[in-house]
């Protein structure tokens, strides 16, 4: 689809207007923003298209849209869903050598571990290498609960911050500024930087971590801003 629009406004109800009329997500309901700084900025997608629409620019459109369509139906099973990467989370998951690798990801996980922790009163079972270990059952409970107090925009940010981190445990702590968003994705990727320091960057793994890298930033923008 072309550009075929001129102006593009916001009205009294956060909608944003295509030459008066409404956005509509892909399930037609209307794009209405529960900030104004989200609806400005998403309204900034609109205004900056030239030509044909590409969804790729409009990272916020398109978390705004899932909001709406996926997630505002029911964001209890939403977030139950999302509660189960609870099972695997990155930072329970170690390596069982070399020391140097060890101490790094303690250095950069330990410290979410103990907030998460002391905020929802849990326990982790941490194991050395990639065999799974359940987690508490009261442990994923609490999760499952801190995750459903947040509302659909946030949940739909949370979802890919999860997906691409690989620790719902981080994405809590960014959520509630227990961390911020670089310290997380150093987190994430300690491994992925310590086997680049090892043996080179090679360009295709490069060229991922900067699409993850921009979906990361759009949502984490969107959580600051929903």
């Amino acid at each position: 689809m072309k550009r075929f629009w001129r102006d593009v406004t916001i009205d009294g109800d956060r909608i944003v207007r295509l030459d008066g009329k409404p956005v509509r997500t892909p399930g037609r309901a209307p794009l209405a923003l529960p900030t104004n700084t989200l609806a400005q900025a998403i309204a900034e997608e609109w205004r900056a298209v030239e030509g044909e629409i590409d969804p790729r620019a409009m990272p916020l459109t398109g978390l705004a849209n899932a909001a709406i369509d996926r997630v505002a139906p029911d964001p209890a099973a939403f977030a139950a869903g999302l509660a189960e990467y609870a099972e695997s989370d990155l930072l329970c998951y170690r390596a069982e050598g070399p020391p140097e690798l060890v101490a790094r990801q303690e250095a950069a996980w330990d410290p979410l571990l103990a907030w998460a922790a002391a905020r929802y009163d849990v326990r982790f079972e941490k194991v050395a290498g990639v065999m799974h270990r359940a987690q508490p059952p009261a442990t994923i409970a609490r999760l499952g609960a801190a995750l459903a107090s947040h509302g659909a925009f946030a949940l739909a940010a949370l979802s890919p911050i999860v997906t691409i981190t690989g620790t719902l445990v981080g994405a809590l702590a960014l959520a509630e500024r227990a961390a911020d968003a670089e310290t997380l994705w150093r987190a994430a990727h300690v491994d992925e930087d310590w086997q680049a320091e090892l043996w080179g960057a090679d360009p295709l793994a490069e060229a991922a971590r900067e699409t993850r890298r921009r979906d990361y930033d759009a949502a984490v923008r969107f959580l600051a801003m929903g």
